[in-house]
């Protein structure tokens, strides 16, 4: 027996979303149809209103209702200062750092040749007319820490370190509380690397 058409069209509409497979796409199928149709509409409702009311600030390229962003009004910020991040995911939680306050540039993903993903398909263009146009005076790249994200960060430092700016990595290494015995051989290399005087 086949299940009805509109249960097909959802599973289907859910199987595009990332990370959700076949199974997945099923559960969360039949879960909406249990639910009760006002928690549905409130779903369907939320995600429109969203759609709609979310832009990209044309600053720092992060998602908010404002343009620009409320980071990129804050005055209280220090405008040498500019920290890379590939994503509006990673800016979040970058944003958790307390200390940290500079202003943010979203790249909107990562180089990477081999899925044909160059300079042009993120916004290497957009952050070097940023660092033209304002006083920057550090660049700070926070990309992810693996082949994608290094590859980045050493495209991102050839093209800027002619501009003047100093430019600068974050250290990665141990998580607090992790056991070195766990840890692998390039963990605590960067580690070592990214040590500090005490």
């Amino acid at each position: 027996m086949k299940r009805p058409e509109p249960i097909e069209r959802m599973i289907a509409a859910f199987r595009k979303l990332p990370g959700v497979g076949p199974k997945m796409a099923e559960r969360l199928s039949y879960h909406i149809l249990k639910a009760p149709l006002q928690e549905v509409r409130d779903l369907v409702e939320s995600l429109v209103r969203a759609k709609e009311s979310i832009q990209l600030c044309n600053r720092c390229y992060n998602m908010s209702e404002l343009d620009p962003c409320p980071i990129c009004q804050d005055t209280r910020r220090d405008p040498e200062v500019l920290c890379v991040v590939e994503t509006p995911q990673d800016l979040l939680a970058f944003s958790q750092v307390k200390d940290y306050n500079g202003y943010y540039f979203v790249l909107g993903g990562a180089l990477s040749p081999l899925d044909g993903i160059g300079p042009d398909a993120i916004r290497v263009r957009e952050l070097i007319n940023r660092l033209k146009n304002d006083s920057i005076k550090e660049l700070i790249i926070a990309t992810d820490a693996d082949a994608k994200g290094e590859t980045t960060a050493l495209y991102l430092a050839e093209q800027i370190k002619p501009l003047g700016i100093r430019v600068t990595r974050l250290g990665y290494g141990l998580p607090v509380g992790g056991d070195l015995e766990y840890a692998d051989e390039l963990t605590l290399l960067r580690a070592l690397e990214g040590r500090r005087e005490m």
